[in-house]
């Protein structure tokens, strides 16, 4: 049965979930497909998982690679820097471009143009070449979520695609460069899922909306101001560096730790590794309706509380991973360690959507490629609500204010603010459920 935005002027704008006056969906159903919001994100998660298994597929086969490669401490160390540095400009590329040609188009394209480096790391003969990998192939991350999984299942995937390639009857050396075709073709695969079958917004892809004059064409000058000039988004670039940014780190050399240290198989180190990755299946999500129970009763200030305490656990937790030296005292630790930096890359976003609404895709590569520091969450402020240690502003400030703020009087005229408008109703549940006030008893008039 299909429901519609109760707003007058959308009236007749119909989806197949309740949708509020911006057409976000107001209801999540895991098990529904229904255009176009359900099938956005089920596109966007199955796309971030086919790139996370390619862009992580060397570190479960790393111990073969080397030896065939002749690779030094040095050069996987480069690889793995290598690997989160092309990250960083593959963010600045892709927050610019969904804003300028929108998210199905840019997510499509880049998806598919990094596919060939995936394919080529099989015929990688010197580390140099292995080095140029995966700088090239890093440049795949588009969207969040479940997509995270495919840094957990590709210690698994790449293990046994490998181990099986070797009993048909290939050498060592030859399998593990075949293996690098499967997530190559499943990345190669996504993209093109994206492409036709995916949609820019609710209402419609950009271009669309473009021509018809429901959404205002952003030029790169303003894409760029916007994103560098709140301070917010820098503080969050810090914070999530230090939960996403470590969540990398872990999954490039989580592998090769345990098959060095503890001298375990290959395939053992393989499910070791991936038991971190796969707590994303929960912990992740967990993290993202965690701080939106909290915001529920305690509004904005209590999402950022949530998130500095478990990102400060999260911190204890990885600390501790390093100290100890036993097997099964070590997974344990990395076990309770990935739940809480998982959780509070979810926590993360439970904040992110509300830095900006003028260029929010753009600042998301400020938030996703920061490095890490917990303190500075405390810094963080919203005049309409606060932050961790102070409350609104005392002038008053709205939530009015504060969106439409980002957008200058002639922008406002020719109606470019609309969506900021309707965010801005929506979003006045951050203010927090003021505390129930304590009913004085009435003195019995009777002795």
């Amino acid at each position: 049965m299909e429901v519609s935005n109760g707003a007058e002027e959308t009236c007749h704008r119909k989806f197949a979930l309740p949708v509020d006056s911006e057409h976000k969906s107001t209801e999540f159903r895991l098990f529904s497909v229904a255009a176009p919001h359900m099938r956005a994100f089920h596109l966007s998660w199955i796309s971030f998982f086919a790139c996370f298994v390619s862009s992580l597929a060397a570190p479960p086969l790393l111990p073969v690679i080397r030896e065939n490669l002749g690779l030094t401490a040095t050069d996987i160390g480069n690889a793995g820097i290598a690997a989160v540095s092309g990250a960083v400009f593959a963010r600045i590329a892709m927050g610019t471009a969904c804003d300028l040609v929108g998210p199905r188009l840019a997510s499509a394209s880049l998806t598919l143009l990094t596919a060939p480096a995936v394919y080529c790391t099989a015929i990688a003969n010197s580390p140099t070449s292995f080095l140029l990998s995966k700088v090239v192939g890093t440049a795949n991350g588009v969207a969040g979520g479940w997509g995270n999984l495919g840094g957990g299942a590709t210690q698994l995937i790449m293990p046994l695609v490998f181990n099986l390639i070797e009993r048909i009857g290939a050498p060592q050396f030859t399998a593990w460069r075949i293996a690098f075709f499967v997530p190559g073709l499943f990345q190669t695969l996504s993209a093109y899922g994206i492409f036709f079958l995916g949609q820019d917004l609710p209402d419609g892809n950009y271009s669309q909306l473009h021509k018809s004059g429901d959404k205002h064409k952003d030029s790169f000058k303003q894409v760029l101001y916007h994103a560098v000039t709140n301070y917010r988004g820098w503080i969050l670039a810090l914070t999530y560096g230090y939960c996403f940014g470590v969540e990398l780190t872990i999954d490039n050399i989580i592998a090769q730790y345990f098959y060095d240290r503890f001298n375990v198989s290959l395939h053992t180190a393989g499910i070791i590794a991936a038991s971190f990755g796969l707590a994303n299946l929960f912990s992740r999500p967990g993290g993202g309706i965690l701080s939106d129970i909290v915001a529920k009763r305690y509004g904005m200030r209590g999402r950022l509380w949530t998130l500095w305490t478990v990102q400060t656990l999260g911190g204890v937790f990885c600390v501790l991973l390093g100290k100890v030296g036993s097997l099964g005292v070590s997974v344990a630790v990395m076990l309770i360690f990935s739940v809480f930096v998982q959780a509070a890359c979810g926590l993360t976003f439970g904040v992110a959507p509300f830095v900006t609404r003028v260029h929010i895709r753009d600042d998301g590569w400020w938030w996703e490629r920061g490095g890490g520091s917990n303190s500075v969450i405390m810094l963080i402020h919203f005049p309409q609500w606060g932050g961790m240690f102070c409350g609104p502003s005392s002038k008053g400030a709205t939530e009015e204010d504060y969106y439409l703020s980002e957008w200058t009087v002639a922008e406002q005229d020719r109606g470019f603010h609309t969506a900021s408008l309707k965010f801005s109703e929506n979003s006045r549940n951050e203010r927090g459920k003021p505390a129930p006030t304590p009913t004085l008893a009435t003195p019995n008039a009777y002795v």
